[in-house]
């Protein structure tokens, strides 16, 4: 189901003003990754990326173009390893935070 503009604006427009909504979703998606939630996480990813940094300067940073990053996190994409943990990386640098695993 394609989400609406005003579902996408509603959620841009909170991320920037909350930012313990704007970290709770980075968690929701490094979190659903790491269960096996891939898909989910991928699509998580790339509505944070959208109400945040943004592709353009996220393909700065990753040296790839921001067509092939949008791929790589579209439904039909399959993200190496590596390319998933530096964009992952890189948002939890920009926002300032750490995740610490343990087992439940």
């Amino acid at each position: 189901m394609a989400l609406t503009r005003d579902f996408k604006e509603t959620i841009r427009a909170r991320v920037q003003r909350d930012q313990a909504f704007r970290r709770a979703l980075l968690r929701e998606a490094v979190e659903a990754m790491l269960n096996g939630d891939v898909e989910t996480g991928k699509s998580v990813l790339r509505d944070y990326i959208n109400a945040t940094v943004g592709f353009g300067e996220l393909a700065e940073v990753t040296h790839r173009s921001p067509k092939s990053l949008m791929r790589m996190l579209g439904p039909q994409g399959n993200p190496q390893a590596r390319n998933l943990f530096e964009i992952v990386s890189y948002l939890l640098h920009q926002e300032g935070i750490q995740f610490r695993l343990s087992s439940a």
